[in-house]
């Protein structure tokens, strides 16, 4: 989804440390459609009134004055008070907003769903509800308990979506059963943002190639937020609505399906705010955990915890994760090792053994191929029926459906064997034994 707002932003950022880094919040702006104009930044310690001191927040509005912004992004978590003091010390009509209520607005316009929807504006109604009561006055506060109210408003609506979401039917329910239904297998894709789920899909699908994907980004503009269909591309929320493609996994169909990528410091509300974009994972029968192993170890660590920790929220059982360590190909011998050690010290023992693997290379693409091939479902069957037009409609089936080890015709009987999902091959036997019959 595209989306121009033509809104000059000026960052904001204080950090403990030095140099105050601003790539990711600029990549969040522009993901939201904005224009960057200018970044303060200070390295400090929180001020309690106002988050940033008040030198600094002259400086802003100063710099808001100069290059004639429309609002502030501030990268960070503001409380109530501190964004209301902001706002107040900057010149009037500059909208404040903090990474926590950017992140919202970039879900709220890629919710593509009736649950997602609802999801991310109870989310935002959450989010607003504090800060409406501070920005209120005496008399409006006193009246936040009366209909017609605005506090009353936001607090009704609130009530109204949480009793809508329980009435909802689960999505990764009705995913699973018509998956399932199908006869596929479903793989899941998930990590944080950047760290090469899309080029892994393109890797896995059987219809797409990378070469496909980079002849796409080199027909679209650098700075384009065009969503092609699962496009490699350097970008934040590359994929906020899923894509999916079939797959083969050792002669297995299967559904692989790349989901939203996680960011740093994503507020827990949007967890839930995206689950349907998940549900994928929860239905899977096989999720793989991509991690950028070109991170800095403390982030890497990190970031893998708290995608175990999403996972795990979406009801992913352990033994269903297959972790990549991706950019391999970015690290020494000595760095790899480490990065390795790191990840076996935060995976659950039932995941399976973390693959270091160069995505866009190619390197160990097929050990992540039969770490995912032995988690999936598999049975064996061998099938006899008559020779005849349904038989051979049966075996094409198969074929598509299952992985076939082989196909005999004994005049007046055909012979098949195949491993597969073991509903799938209950459901041939069942045909099977109706044409005998």
């Amino acid at each position: 989804m595209s989306r121009t707002h033509d809104r000059r932003t000026v960052v904001a950022k204080r950090s403990a440390t030095t140099p105050v880094e601003t790539a990711e919040i600029r990549a969040l702006i522009r993901a939201a459609g904005d224009d960057v104009v200018a970044e303060v930044t200070q390295a400090g310690p929180e001020d309690a009134g106002t988050y940033f001191g008040r030198g600094k927040v002259r400086e802003l509005a100063e710099t808001v004055t100069d290059r004639d912004a429309q609002r502030v992004v501030v990268d960070g978590e503001l409380t109530p008070s501190q964004h209301h003091a902001l706002e107040s010390m900057l010149p009037d009509g500059t909208a404040v907003v903090d990474r926590y209520r950017l992140v919202l607005e970039i879900f709220e316009a890629q919710a593509g769903t009736r649950r997602a929807q609802r999801q991310v504006e109870l989310a935002r109604l959450r989010y607003d509800l504090p800060r409406l009561i501070e920005s209120a006055d005496e008399g409006a506060l006193n009246k936040g308990t009366e209909k017609g109210s605005p506090v009353y408003d936001v607090r009704d609506r609130i009530d109204r979506l949480e009793q809508t979401l329980e009435e909802l039917p689960n999505p990764a329910e009705q995913f699973r059963r018509r998956r399932r239904e199908e006869g596929f297998d479903l793989v899941t894709i998930a990590g944080y943002t950047n760290a090469g789920k899309s080029t892994l899909l393109h890797r896995l699908a059987d219809d797409l190639s990378l070469e496909e994907s980079r002849a796409d980004q080199e027909t679209e503009p650098a700075d384009s937020t065009e969503n092609a269909t699962a496009a490699v591309a350097d970008r934040l929320f590359e994929t906020l609505e899923t894509a999916t493609r079939r797959a083969t996994i050792d002669g297995r169909p299967v559904l692989a399906t790349d989901t939203v990528g996680f960011v740093d410091d994503l507020p827990h509300d949007l967890v839930e705010s995206f689950s349907s974009t998940l549900s994928e994972a929860a239905a899977a029968d096989v999720v793989v955990l991509v991690a950028d192993a070109s991170d800095p170890p403390e982030r890497f660590r990190d970031r893998l915890e708290v995608s175990l920790e999403v996972l795990a929220a979406q009801g992913v059982d352990d033994d269903r994760i297959v972790p990549v360590l991706n950019k391999v190909d970015r690290l020494s011998k000595s760095e790899r090792t480490g990065r390795l050690e790191r990840a076996l010290g935060c995976l659950p023992a039932s995941a399976a053994e973390p693959i270091p693997a160069s995505v866009l290379e190619g390197t160990n693409l097929e050990a992540l191929r039969t770490a995912i091939r032995d988690r999936l479902p598999t049975e064996s069957a061998t099938i006899r029926m008559p020779n005849c037009d349904e038989a051979m409609a049966l075996v094409s089936e198969a074929y598509d459906r299952t992985s076939v080890e082989s196909v005999d015709y004994d005049g007046s009987e055909v012979r098949l064997e195949c491993r597969g999902r073991p509903s799938v091959l209950e459901r041939f036997r069942s045909r099977a034994a109706a044409l005998t019959r």
